[in-house]
């Protein structure tokens, strides 16, 4: 009896495809990532589950810098070590510089035009809409979350009122409710 072959993951080709995919993911990011990873990452590309993105975007955060920067030296060492990690990396940030510092330029010029202050408005009103919709999308990946979705949600209200509406500083928000979902999860693994 031969044994079968199960289909290989799809994954990055080479460090040109880790490079320009992350370069291509950045310029699509401007004010909010997290749903354009999303999408390119697992939707298009399949090189992560819903779930492993979900574990490596949490690792991501925790982690001192910008979430998608660690997000790319994680899938990039993943996937070539250190070589892979520096070129997601470079991918991030080259072509993305070359265009803020661009962009600063024309900004410097037309600062005062109102048509300019409406425009940035209307970007975070979109950018916002899309950080909800995927925290819609990726809500179906709390099924196999030991909290379950309950929990899940009550965690989210609690840090929404601590954050919003107390004011209370993210980083106490962040360690208060995460030594509590975390201790709340590991009784419920351990049972």
């Amino acid at each position: 009896m031969h044994e079968i072959d199960a289909p290989r993951r799809p994954q990055p080709r080479s460090l040109t495809d880790l490079f320009v995919s992350f370069t291509l993911l950045a310029l699509q990011g401007f004010g909010g990532v997290l749903a354009i990873v999303q999408r390119e990452m697992v939707e298009k590309k399949h090189w992560l589950t819903q779930e492993e993105f979900l574990e490596d975007w949490a690792v991501a955060q925790i982690m001192p810098g910008p979430n998608v920067v660690n997000l790319s030296l994680m899938l990039g060492g993943r996937y070539f070590g250190l070589r892979g990690a520096l070129a997601a990396l470079a991918g991030m940030l080259t072509v993305p510089l070359v265009v803020i510092l661009l962009l600063a330029l024309v900004y410097a010029h037309f600062a005062h035009d109102p048509d300019v202050a409406g425009a940035l408005r209307g970007m975070s009103a979109v950018a916002a809409g899309l950080i909800a919709a995927t925290g819609l999308k990726l809500m179906s990946a709390l099924k196999s979350n030991p909290l379950g979705r309950w929990r899940c949600g009550a965690l989210g209200v609690l840090c929404f009122v601590a954050v919003a509406l107390l004011h209370l500083p993210l980083v106490y928000v962040l360690a208060g409710l995460g030594v509590l979902a975390t201790g709340l999860a590991y009784r419920r693994l351990g049972s």
